[in-house]
């Protein structure tokens, strides 16, 4: 019997999203033998700020990939906005399942929507794409930074006196939380990261045997929106340290629509434009990004980004 070692993080929603392509390889090969090889990566052992800068420069990924470059494991899962647009060498993304929901979440005490909380109100994010959309539609309100994965910030929320803090609805379904969700953000208003809500497969590029059992994993629609997402990112040469986000999503007449969105932190200034397509293939998807990309650059995104680089604090978005 054919068999396959997935290496994933350690932590609760790292493994979910290792198990449910652990499953979906199973239903797709029955002989199939899978197994889970949990791995600690750098960005896990950093705390504070480090911890907050890790994802950054892919540390987050690191170890992982190294493990599949050295044959540890035959594919690696991670959250997709965890993942540098700039691939490692010798890696190939092999497959994006489809994907859950892109949206942002408001996890606030006393059931506050994001127009009902009182003046004033703090919520943990440290996110500089979700302060600069908060703080948009309501400048009274105190932003707090906040880093770790989605059970530390439930936590630091329910534990503090914080209103309410901001979370992906992906994670929050995935860890059966989504009773704590008081209002979606919808994502067309509120922009997510870059490939949010979707997962990646990994596999080595010359590695044939891998590549066939994880195709039918791949789901066409959910592949184009994000590697238009992604690239709109790599084209303005940003990662999620800074305040972009974008979400790709086909409309009812079969074209892709891409909203891409820069801006500075402080929510006095959003970039946000949109581009529609008829998309079949992913280089069709890629250049899309990098069109929007240019557009908004030709507005003055880049000076935007540079200021937010050098001023403001690093992300504090979730990671798996």
């Amino acid at each position: 019997m054919d068999h396959v070692i997935i290496g994933t993080r350690r932590s609760p929603l790292a493994i979910w999203q290792a198990d449910f392509v652990r499953a979906a390889l199973e239903k797709a090969w029955p002989a199939l033998g899978v197994e889970l090889k949990a791995l600690t990566t750098t960005g896990d052992r950093a705390t504070g700020q480090a911890a907050q800068e890790a994802a950054t420069k892919g540390l987050f990924t690191r170890e992982i990939e190294l493990a599949l470059l050295e044959g540890s494991i035959d594919l690696a899962v991670h959250s997709l906005k965890d993942l540098p647009t700039e691939m490692t060498e010798g890696l190939h993304l092999a497959a994006v399942p489809p994907r859950e929901d892109p949206a942002d979440a408001l996890v606030a005490k006393n059931k506050w929507t994001l127009e009902s909380l009182p003046q004033g109100a703090k919520i943990l994010c440290g996110s500089q794409r979700r302060a600069a959309q908060l703080l948009a539609r309501r400048k009274d309100l105190r932003v707090l930074p906040i880093h770790g994965n989605v059970g530390t910030r439930i936590r630091k929320l329910d534990d503090g006196d914080a209103d309410a803090t901001i979370l992906a609805c992906a994670g929050l379904t995935r860890l059966d939380l989504t009773g704590r969700i008081t209002q979606r953000l919808d994502p067309q208003d509120f922009l997510p990261a870059a490939g949010q809500g979707a997962l990646a497969v990994q596999i080595r590029t010359d590695d044939r045997r891998m590549s066939e059992l994880t195709s039918p994993l791949d789901h066409a629609p959910s592949r184009l929106a994000v590697t238009a997402e992604r690239a709109f990112l790599a084209g303005l040469g940003g990662g999620c340290r800074l305040p972009t986000g974008a979400y790709g999503r086909f409309g009812s007449d079969g074209e892709l629509l891409l909203t891409g969105l820069a801006a500075r932190p402080d929510g006095s200034l959003l970039l946000k434009r949109t581009v529609s397509i008829s998309c079949r293939d992913i280089p069709a998807a890629e250049a899309m990004g990098l069109e929007l990309a240019r557009r908004l650059l030709a507005e003055g995104a880049d000076e935007i980004l540079r200021q937010a680089g050098s001023d403001g604090p690093p992300s504090g978005e979730e990671r798996t």
